[in-house]
């Protein structure tokens, strides 16, 4: 899978400019850049599409944090990650959930299928990421879990 460039700036997320279908796609494009093996080496872009507070639900049954989930990216092996069956949900202005199916493909060993759901939130971005990705606000997903089936 290639690497895509996502456009992060407030132009691209911020409610006011879009609808919700753009918004999904918006939404999709990023849950499909953290799945990009390439993007996952790219700590910095990673590290400002999650909340300072982001939690996972990993499927061992372990809790991550954003520290973790760092540290872990570190050291994967490449998994390829494709999606289906996104749907996106605006909870509140600035908090969407996004749900979908998703196949993990590991090299020596057998697909596995999840069922994944995400919060994202729309915030101003920290300082130290507003000249790597965007200036203004930008979604950042608070919570994510996957659950194998």
């Amino acid at each position: 899978m290639a690497t895509q460039s996502y456009n992060f700036s407030a132009e691209s997320s911020n409610l006011s400019f879009m609808d919700r279908d753009h918004l999904a796609e918006h939404l999709e494009n990023l849950e499909n850049f953290l799945f990009d093996p390439v993007a996952r080496r790219d700590i910095s872009a990673v590290s400002a599409l999650l909340a300072e507070e982001f939690r996972e639900f990993g499927g061992s049954g372990r809790t991550y944090t954003k520290l973790d989930i760092l540290a872990e990216l570190s050291t994967e092996q490449p998994v390829i990650i494709t999606l289906t069956d996104f749907v996106c949900q605006l909870l509140a202005p600035t908090v969407a959930l996004v749900t979908y199916k998703s196949l993990s493909s590991h090299e020596n060993r057998a697909p596995t299928q999840a069922l994944r759901s995400s919060v994202w939130v729309l915030r101003s971005l920290p300082k130290q990421y507003s000249n790597s990705l965007a200036e203004g606000p930008v979604w950042q997903m608070m919570f994510h879990q996957g659950t194998r089936f």
